[in-house]
């Protein structure tokens, strides 16, 4: 068991605040936007076993088996298969989406034989791997998620007043018409069309009447509240426009959001866990100066309507509660540890207050609130707020509050 010294990537949409307070350190007075658990190789957790600091990447390179254990290796291969993060946003990350991992094996496959640095600002791919993703909100948390419904994205846009806005409206609504007007958006899937239109359109000639939406955005508020926030940020973007085509999604404290391959989404505001599959990939639709590949991103999206699906912790025997996904790279759960047997309430479970968390695959562990204290056959470690630790494979934990305990690990 190790304890973790972790990057904090300084991304301007960070807060200034949420993270060092959440550490209990002095803001640094420039965006504090994510902190990284794990062995991604852009920024890959530290640690020392006594011969001096190294990365957890060097950490399980020398020997994945003892490291990662058998089944995680044979499924995953030789590398820790997610990343944990705490994420702050005090404005909106971009509009985007992860592809499946069919879609990033012929991605990266076709970049790699083009010739395309990795490190190109237009590359796409950065790795053959797909990108599902799970946000658990720790303090209110704003974000988009999914495209509406056709009709009621229509009445949203229709519900600005903007005569700019109306063939939009009527691809949305009603095909034949739409088909029929002086602008026609082509055919195809109507959100297709509209997204289509909306990224493919000159920026400058556009943006007055992105101007104009929000204006009427912040006059209306209510529903329009939050897109008028995002245009705030984003002045002139095309991608305010495109927002509106998805869900305005709000989790209360301990509610999570599941994002699978195809689904557009973007985080607004909030301080919350996230994990997802090891992987960089990231195409944009909007709310950035960064590259965005129509073409690409049109064969990735998926343009059904979808829902969100907040999910609830489930409680699980010992104690643990289990945000579930439909995903084996990871698993993430919850421990609330208390004085007095929240944790766990027998003696398989390791007594009253205290939680017993099995061998059998790499877990990092991350206390979000009070201080809790981790024990194995070899060690004992004491988590503060926002302090994290690495357990290889083969170590069972018994973890004791009073305090929060956020666990990841393998879904195997």
């Amino acid at each position: 068991m190790d304890s973790l010294d972790n990057t904090v990537r300084p991304y301007a949409w960070g807060s200034h605040t949420a993270i060092p307070a959440l550490l209990g350190t002095a803001p640094t007075g420039t965006p504090q936007a994510e902190l990284w658990m794990g062995a991604h190789p852009g920024a890959p957790s530290r640690l020392d076993r006594g011969a001096g600091t190294v990365t957890l990447t060097e950490i399980i390179r020398a020997d994945p088996q003892a490291e990662l254990g058998p089944e995680t290796v044979a499924a995953f291969g030789p590398r820790l298969p997610f990343l944990l993060k705490l994420l702050a946003a005090d404005a909106p990350l971009s509009l985007q989406v992860h592809p499946s991992r069919s879609q990033a094996q012929t991605g990266f496959a076709d970049e790699e034989r083009r010739g395309v640095p990795l490190d190109a600002q237009h590359r796409n791919y950065k790795d053959a791997n797909h990108k599902p993703e799970l946000l658990c909100a720790l303090t209110p948390f704003e974000g988009l998620c999914g495209f509406r419904p056709a009709a009621e994205a229509a009445a949203l846009l229709e519900g600005l007043g903007i005569d700019d806005l109306k063939p939009y409206v009527l691809a949305l609504r009603d095909r034949q018409a739409a088909d029929a007007s002086p602008s026609s958006l082509g055919r195809g899937h109507p959100m297709r069309e509209v997204l289509t239109a909306l990224l493919g359109a000159d920026r400058a000639a556009l943006a007055p009447t992105v101007d104009r939406a929000a204006e009427a955005a912040a006059r209306l508020g209510g529903p329009y509240a939050p897109y008028a926030g995002i245009a705030r940020h984003h002045p002139g973007d095309p991608g305010v426009l495109a927002a509106l085509l998805l869900h305005h999604v709000s989790l209360r404290p301990g509610e999570a959001l599941y994002l699978g391959a195809g689904v557009p989404h973007a985080y607004l505001s909030g301080l919350g866990v996230e994990i997802m599959a090891n992987s960089d990939n990231v195409l944009r639709c909007g709310l950035t100066p960064k590259h965005v590949d129509v073409p690409e991103l049109l064969r990735v999206v998926r343009f059904e309507p979808t829902e969100p699906g907040l999910l609830r912790p489930e409680p699980r025997p010992g104690g643990e509660e289990v945000y579930p996904a439909p995903i084996d790279e990871f698993r993430l759960s919850r421990y609330v540890l208390g004085t007095g047997g929240t944790g766990g309430t027998g003696s398989e479970d390791g007594g009253p207050g205290r939680a017993v968390l099995p061998a059998g695959g790499p877990q990092i562990l991350l206390c979000t609130d009070g201080t809790v204290t981790l024990r194995t056959q070899h060690a004992e470690l004491t988590l503060a707020r926002g302090r994290s630790a690495y357990v290889p494979a083969s170590e069972t934990v018994t973890a004791t509050g009073p305090g929060t305990l956020f666990r990841a690990t393998v879904a195997l």
